[in-house]
């Protein structure tokens, strides 16, 4: 009796509902980030800065190149932008690649390739042996775009995917602000070296990439996929917030490997599908309505990303201030570093609220936000164009337009499309899916970048920023339509959000429903449902 009247003490001092005290039900707090998984995220993201040096440093060595090889405007679009068709010889090789070696090793490769055809391109002597180094960097780029994001989302736990997964995007800008700074830097120098100096300079960082990422651990979903449990459970448990949650994960990819959850063996033998046979079948021959739903959800952001224009801005911003009334080359460099810095600092502003706001809201804020600063530059350039005396307004908005588009582009549509397609492939298919979104991102960047020239030349380049503002108005509506909310979702439950192109909200209230009847007071208080458990995912 003494025990009965001491629990009717308690029950009576702090009330229980069903067996749970109230402190059950206040908000979980949020997990300190993971330290390892964010060292690891860096590494891997830092090869993105090769292929953001480039495109920045080209855009000013190109005025240098033209006037030393002296080649005209065709051989101009044609040198800038053939390194983006380039990378689909390394980003369609990628994924078989990492399926093979790893993702750590294809990274290593990567860099290799890269630092080659850098040292080809500054030593180049005519405009063909030019082309064969960008032949050769293009491949390693490509590597680069596609292993670095994958590999990210696959170390990464959910409570920062989407923050980690977006470091490959911050560094390619950081990589274009350094190749605005070197065109700078080396336009002092004689022309015949100071463009050679930009573009081999380049290399320099590959070798000390390669270095540092032989320290980092393989992607843990590629080690299940092998059979290799025992180090695979070691690295989940180094790069997720709790041992609970490092155990989910390792649930999660067992069960998309095909892996009995019984089986703890260190290691296990696995039916060989992780060198991509049949995946390709899958992917677009067979596609469940699932795949083909994040199939086109992957491809158009890649495309939707490219077609607005960003790369006419980032590689002839120095020709767009020249149309715009700036004719020093000095003054044209120095606003092209200003683009640079900025579109860093909002990139850097990205990141921090991918995992807070969402994806949808800051996409779509962040397109909304393109099509009214490319309209406005469209305005302001034809102002320019038809005026016969300089208009030191018009120029200021062409300027504050150009510096205002960059910002948009940065603070979603930039990290996003790479957060985004990098985390909704299944497992079996996330190598070769994500291999085909960046092969369609370097297609269409490629397209614009070697016809911007001939495109302004033709409708003017009022006319080209017009343009760009429709393709993006049409991106507006096809993401508010087709792309799900991710965040807070674990790689392996992506695929129950997709399969209804444009009904897939019924299954993210389905999943909310569900999520809310686990924790059972009606709100998710941060957790992410992983089949009948949860764990903190903010």
């Amino acid at each position: 009796m003494a025990g009965l009247g001491a629990e009717n003490v308690a029950v009576s001092s702090k009330p229980v509902v069903d067996n749970k005290t109230l402190g059950d039900f206040e908000p979980a707090k949020k997990p300190k980030r993971n330290k390892f998984a964010f060292a690891c995220a860096i590494l891997a993201s830092l090869t993105s800065i090769l292929l953001g040096y480039d495109i920045g440093v080209m855009s000013g060595a190109v005025i240098y190149i033209k006037d030393d090889l002296k080649i005209n405007d065709v051989q101009v679009e044609i040198l800038v932008g053939i390194l983006n068709l380039y990378c689909l010889v390394g980003s369609c090789a990628a994924g078989r690649t990492s399926d093979w070696i790893g993702r750590r090793y294809t990274i290593v490769f990567a860099c290799a390739i890269f630092f080659v055809g850098a040292l080809l391109m500054g030593f180049a002597t005519n405009y063909a042996f030019l082309m064969v180094g960008r032949f050769v960097a293009g491949i390693g780029v490509g590597y680069a775009l596609m292993i670095a994001p994958v590999y990210t989302a696959e170390v990464s736990p959910a409570s920062s995917r989407g923050f980690l997964t977006s470091f490959p995007e911050v560094f390619i800008n950081g990589g274009i602000l350094l190749g605005y700074v070197s065109n700078y830097a080396f336009s002092k120098l004689p022309t015949n070296i100071g463009w050679r100096l930009m573009l081999g300079i380049g290399g320099v960082p590959s070798v000390f990439l390669a270095i540092g990422v032989i320290a980092m651990p393989e992607s843990p979903r590629w080690l299940v996929m092998q059979g290799r449990l025992g180090e695979a459970k070691r690295v989940l448990d180094k790069t997720s917030d709790t041992k609970e949650e490092a155990q989910l994960r390792l649930s999660d990819i067992k069960e998309a490997a095909g892996i009995p959850q019984d089986c703890t063996d260190d290691i296990v033998q696995v039916q060989k599908k992780s060198h991509g046979e049949g995946v390709w079948k899958e992917l677009l021959l067979y596609p469940t309505p699932a795949v083909r739903h994040v199939l086109i959800c992957a491809i158009g952001i890649h495309f939707f990303q490219q077609a607005s224009g960003i790369d006419a801005v980032v590689l002839y911003s120095p020709r767009i201030f020249e149309k715009a009334g700036i004719t020093s080359s000095d003054e044209k460099l120095l606003a092209t570093v200003a683009v640079g810095f900025v579109k860093t600092i909002f990139i850097l502003v990205a990141t921090f609220f991918l995992d807070r706001i969402g994806r949808r809201p800051l996409l779509l804020s962040s397109v909304g936000g393109m099509v009214a600063s490319l309209a406005t530059l469209g305005l302001s350039l034809t102002i320019i164009d038809h005026s016969d005396e300089k208009l030191m307004w018009a120029i200021a908005l062409c300027i504050t337009m150009v510096l205002a588009y960059v910002a948009f582009f940065s603070i979603g549509m930039g990290p996003i499309t790479w957060v985004y397609s990098s985390e909704i492939f299944p497992l079996r298919l996330r190598a070769q899916g994500a291999s085909m979104a960046v092969a369609a991102n370097r297609v269409t960047s490629g397209v614009i970048s070697m016809s911007f020239i001939s495109l302004y030349k033709a409708i003017s380049i009022g006319g080209a920023f017009f343009l760009f503002a429709g393709v993006a108005t049409v991106a507006w509506f096809f993401f508010y339509t087709c792309l799900p909310e991710t965040q807070g979702k674990t790689l392996e439950e992506m695929e129950g959000l997709f399969g209804k192109l444009m009904g897939w909200r019924k299954e993210a209230k389905k999943l909310k429903m569900r999520m809310k009847e686990v924790n059972g007071d009606g709100t998710s208080n941060g957790q992410i449902q992983l089949g009948n458990t949860t764990t903190n995912g903010r």
